[in-house]
């Protein structure tokens, strides 16, 4: 374990100390998953990620992700946190366009479009959506505690997975938004249902350039609220399309998140259906904060 470099970046963030934090590991063959686990919960970010190798299997770097409780097959902005990383402090090639990480749920392919003369956006191709369960708006007013009349009933509360499982919820106002939340003993009942994380969405925001809100609520997963979900934002991506929320199944929308709690994130979202498949992106901007050695 000793001497493992590691980098912390905000992901979906338009400036440092924005988005979503994440802790990169630089290595991780030698450690085993408890170790990978301790560390993670050590940083207790949302995620901690660790690169397994430098060496390139099937074209693509092996990845593990953890929350501070338990790994997860997936995860949004540890992909993209993580191929930066990868391009920039392994790869140290500014030219490269394309990284690929095998993740536990298959291969996800990032890529980098330059925009101006310093910046740039990580995209990610996510796996195409499936979609599951329904749920009555009844039982999400006491898990959510709020009134019949917040939720937008033109749309299903429906889980959704791009690898890791959301049930996206329509709401009607950012103040309604805003006045969402869990009620645990109620999320544990759900949980015996369906183990997976709620969004929350509305299509009023506090930037009047971006086109929805969310919040994001993932305690099952040892994370109360998350500032910037690039899974579950996939998942929205594909609910959005499917349901032709924009009155078309073409989804090309800026996303805000993490205002609740003082970490404003931005994710560009895009998905359309191409021969019965959807496909879903998500993208958005990375920032380096920080760079170290595990003692």
């Amino acid at each position: 374990m000793s001497r493992l470099a590691f980098y912390f970046v905000d992901v979906f963030a338009e400036q440092k100390y924005s988005g979503n934090q994440l802790a990169v590991v630089d290595g991780g063959a030698g450690l085993s998953t408890a170790q990978m686990q301790d560390i993670a919960n050590e940083m207790h970010f949302s995620e901690t990620t660790f690169i397994i190798s430098h060496r390139q299997h099937r074209g693509g770097f092996d990845v593990r992700i953890f929350t501070p409780v338990t790994e997860v097959p997936f995860a949004g902005h540890p992909t993209l946190g993580t191929a930066y990383v990868i391009k920039h402090f392994i790869m140290k090639r500014r030219s490269v366009r394309d990284v690929l990480l095998n993740l536990k749920v298959g291969q996800i392919p990032v890529s980098f479009d330059k925009i101006g003369e310093s910046q740039e956006i990580a995209w990610m191709k996510q796996m195409p959506p499936t979609f599951g369960k329904t749920f009555s708006v009844s039982q999400f007013i006491q898990i959510l505690k709020l009134e019949a009349e917040d939720f937008d009933n033109r749309y299903p509360i429906q889980e959704v997975s791009t690898g890791l499982p959301f049930i996206i919820v329509p709401l009607k106002t950012l103040a309604t938004v805003r006045r969402a939340k869990i009620h645990r003993e109620s999320l544990l009942e759900l949980a015996k249902e369906a183990k997976a994380g709620i969004l929350v969405f509305c299509p009023e925001t506090y930037n009047k350039s971006n086109d929805l809100n969310v919040r994001v609520f993932v305690d099952l997963f040892g994370i109360p609220e998350d500032p910037a979900t690039g899974s579950g934002n996939g998942c929205l991506a594909g609910y959005l399309s499917r349901y032709r929320y924009f009155g078309t199944d073409h989804v090309n929308i800026r996303v805000e998140q993490g205002y609740k709690i003082n970490r404003r994130s931005l994710l560009l979202l895009k998905a359309e259906n191409k021969a019965g498949e959807i496909r879903v992106y998500v993208g958005g901007k990375v920032v380096l904060v920080a760079s170290g050695k595990l003692m």
